[in-house]
């Protein structure tokens, strides 16, 4: 068998394979007998109808399953023979297939780059300095508090934090738009379920007025026609209601796995532990991202557009899960988030796995059974009983693929900051858990 691989640029590949006319004839022949052994042709008996017979009626069909099977027999064995890797199943065109002549065909694939690691000792890394307060225990504790509110009617004007039930009906120039209209509305204000001009205009109305609202739609809206637009609402507000929050009494400490001989003191110590915890964790989230991303920073290696391809529909799951979306069929997933929307993240992504599988090499790092144990009893210690949740993991394959996968990352990140002295960086623990919102307000 010949086998001729040609670089047209990049990781494309072309290999092409030329099998010996003797050996497509031996794969007819062997196809024909398959044919001879189980046809049912008029005037013969099964499997004793004439070679020439058989050849007249399935030739062709034989010979086409003959090369589909020499194709998937020797695109392996080509492969081996020039010592390529592909990335992603190849697209193959028959280029030469008479009887009696060899078979040439030419498999167009990509393989994966060669990656030579580089900069591993030179990462800048900071490593947040978090002290969690009494006021972030504080505002923990609120906020059990608020998740268990309760609400009455009160006879005054709507104010921040009031739920308040609405009818609405917005116009833009006077007409009424798709979406504009709600009976029976109900909403916190200040709560940012609704535009903030609407649940501010609320503000300082009483339940049973009617009054007229001016909302402008920001720029970047999600309704095309509406962005940048200012339409005017008219509302009904039908009723106010006030908080009240629950005392932090026995019932409420039941509620929340705390004795109630430790009282509102061992409330606040066990949120101080879960704060802790999150601590803990968003300090290594910060460590692992700045690793990785300066790892691609300073490895910029091409990515093969086929596993670019095959990540998309991943990414897709993942995005329709957090949505909470239905169930729905690829096709239309497809037709809502389209590929383009997750290229950039599944190139990113198959960057990061194609370096961090050359970090595990070059590190020869194996997963680190202890670590992997140790993982699995934080996730069980979340629920009432561990064992039983420890037990399912263990007897999911998948579960335990992507715990394993989690933990050599973590352990790949431990090996790119040997070395490494952090600089220490003060902030806040809304700062360290909440990024975006603490940029936005600055």
């Amino acid at each position: 068998m010949e086998v001729n691989v040609e670089s047209p640029g990049g990781l494309r590949r072309q290999m092409r394979v030329r099998v010996p006319a003797d050996r497509v004839a031996k794969a007819v022949d062997d196809r024909l007998k398959r044919y001879a052994s189980r046809a049912k042709l008029p005037g013969f008996r099964p499997g004793k109808a004439p070679r020439k017979v058989i050849e007249q009626q399935f030739g062709d069909s034989a010979r086409m399953d003959a090369i589909s099977d020499i194709v998937q027999q020797t695109y392996p064995e080509a492969l081996s023979q020039a010592g390529v890797n592909p990335a992603g199943q190849p697209k193959i065109d028959i280029t030469a297939e008479k009887a009696g002549e060899p078979l040439e065909y030419v498999a167009h694939f990509e393989v994966y780059p060669e990656v030579q690691l580089q900069a591993l000792d030179r990462l800048a890394i900071d490593r947040p300095v978090v002290e969690v307060t009494d006021a972030d225990v504080d505002r923990l504790v609120e906020n059990l508090r608020k998740a268990r509110r309760s609400y009455d009617a009160v006879e005054r004007a709507a104010a921040a934090g009031d739920r308040v039930t609405v009818d609405f009906l917005g116009k833009v120039d006077g007409e009424a738009f798709a979406g504009g209209e709600g009976k029976d509305v109900q909403f916190e204000i200040g709560a940012s379920q609704f535009l903030p001009d609407l649940e501010n205009g609320v503000v300082g109305h009483s339940a049973g007025e009617t009054f007229s609202v001016d909302v402008n739609f920001p720029e970047d809206y999600r309704a095309e026609n509406l962005r940048g637009k200012t339409a005017q609402f008219e509302v009904s507000l039908k009723t106010v209601e006030a908080a009240t929050l629950p005392a932090i009494d026995a019932e409420f400490l039941k509620a929340h796995n705390v004795d109630e001989a430790a009282g509102e003191a061992g409330l606040r110590d066990k949120c101080r532990a879960a704060l802790e915890k999150e601590r803990d964790k968003g300090v290594q989230n910060r460590l692992k991202a700045q690793a990785l991303d300066q790892l691609l920073e300073t490895n910029p290696i091409d990515v093969p557009d086929a596993l670019v391809q095959q990540e998309i529909p991943r990414l897709r799951q993942e995005a329709a899960a957090r949505m909470n979306m239905p169930a729905a069929d690829a096709e239309k997933l497809e037709q809502m988030m389209p590929g383009n929307l997750f290229e950039p993240s599944a190139r990113r992504r198959v960057s990061l796995g194609l370096l961090v599988g050359e970090v595990i090499k070059a590190k020869q790092i194996k997963l680190d059974p202890e670590r992997l144990d140790k993982a699995l009893d934080g996730i069980a210690a979340d629920y009432e009983q561990p064992e039983q949740v420890k037990a399912y993991y263990r007897s999911r394959q998948d579960l335990m693929q992507g715990l394993s996968a989690m933990v050599m990352e973590e352990q790949v990140v431990d090996a790119l900051l040997a070395g490494v002295q952090p600089r220490e960086q003060p902030m806040t623990l809304d700062e360290l858990l909440n990024p975006k919102a603490a940029a936005a307000q600055s």
